[in-house]
């Protein structure tokens, strides 16, 4: 869906300004008065006049949607606020991350992304016109691999990952063999995982997880049995405070995008970055100004999202949250105009 920004033109109203004459009065005190109001009114209908003609409609703005419910906790809030302050038309697509969502915004389909892990990979979207970096959301990224925290509590040197071929065995399955699982994200995450087995040749096997929830429960369940399990996680992440997790460690990182690490170092801290397309951006629309403006922490994304797996809708979270802080909603807002109370 393409966006249909217009501009509300006001009407430029005529202010039929009568001389009212009154022969013989000779009152020039009156008239002067008389003039000065008429000029005062037509000055101010003109300025109120400009001002509605420069406002600009926001229209259809269509969100990318991905897998994971921190995503949906940011990308929620930002939709509610522009329905209900901007007056926005919102229509969320559900896709995977990286190439297809940046495919879709230069096509024309897709208007915005409100997080991305992605560290400078949609590059060449942005040197060919169709996308521009709108600055960091506020959230900041941690990707790694992870361990239960009791495992981390009975083998502290499990958190050194140059270790791990040490205790592969722990975490055999029959689907690997004689290597250990070391269970990836789904499709479309960000990952050097099979970079980091290959250089330091870790007794390893890349096994696929086809969503965020395997994870979660792969790490439950791990918790709760007290079965070993070696997997990729990131923060925020509300899941986090719920089940207790232990991060794998390697050398600190030395690359900013997937395709430059080596696999001898650690995924980066990422500031997560908004992106939307240059026509978005150049329209004027007061979505642009409220996309510009929004941040927030990893603690105001983690609270949505404890919401939304608590049972409350997206919808609902959302506006909880907003209620709970409309001064830090009203910064967001300030240039368009709108404010809620």
């Amino acid at each position: 869906m393409r966006r249909n920004l217009t501009k509300r033109m006001a009407a430029l109203p005529l202010l039929a300004v009568a001389a009212l004459v009154l022969a013989g009065c000779g009152d020039s005190v009156n008239d002067a008065a008389s003039e000065t109001a008429t000029t005062d009114e037509t000055t101010a209908s003109e300025t109120a006049t400009e001002e509605a003609a420069e406002t600009i409609a926001c229209g259809d703005v269509v969100i990318a949607m991905h897998g994971w419910v921190g995503y949906t906790a940011s990308a929620q809030v930002v939709s509610e606020v522009a329905k209900n302050a901007l007056g926005c038309n919102v229509e969320q697509t559900q896709l995977e991350e990286a190439g297809v969502t940046y495919d879709a915004m230069e096509a024309g389909s897709i208007d915005v992304i409100v997080e991305d892990w992605g560290g400078g990979r949609w590059q060449e979207w942005v040197d060919r016109g169709a996308i521009q970096e709108v600055g960091p959301n506020g959230n900041i990224g941690l990707i790694g691999m992870y361990v239960p925290q009791w495992m981390a509590d009975e083998n502290p040197d499990i958190l050194d990952g140059t270790k791990l071929n040490d205790y592969a065995d722990l975490f055999k399955t029959p689907e690997t063999g004689d290597k250990g699982a070391w269970y990836e994200g789904p499709p479309g995450y960000t990952t050097i995982g099979e970079k980091i087995i290959e250089a330091y040749g870790l007794n390893y096997k890349v096994v696929s997880t086809g969503s965020e929830a395997a994870l979660i429960e792969l790490f439950t369940q791990a918790t709760e049995n007290k079965t070993a399990a070696l997997g990729y996680f990131y923060e925020p992440q509300n899941f986090l405070a719920q089940v207790p997790l232990a991060r794998v460690n390697f050398p600190a990182s030395d690359w900013t995008a997937p395709e430059d690490a080596s696999g001898l170092t650690d995924y980066p801290e990422s500031p997560l970055i908004k992106l939307a397309t240059a026509e978005l951006m150049a329209s004027g629309s007061p979505f642009a100004t409220l996309l510009t403006n929004f941040s927030w922490t990893n603690a105001d994304q983690n609270a949505v999202a404890a919401d939304i797996e608590g049972g409350m809708t997206p919808e609902e979270a959302a506006q909880k949250w907003i209620d709970a802080n409309t001064e830090t909603v009203n910064g967001w807002l300030a240039g368009t105009g709108a404010s809620i109370s």
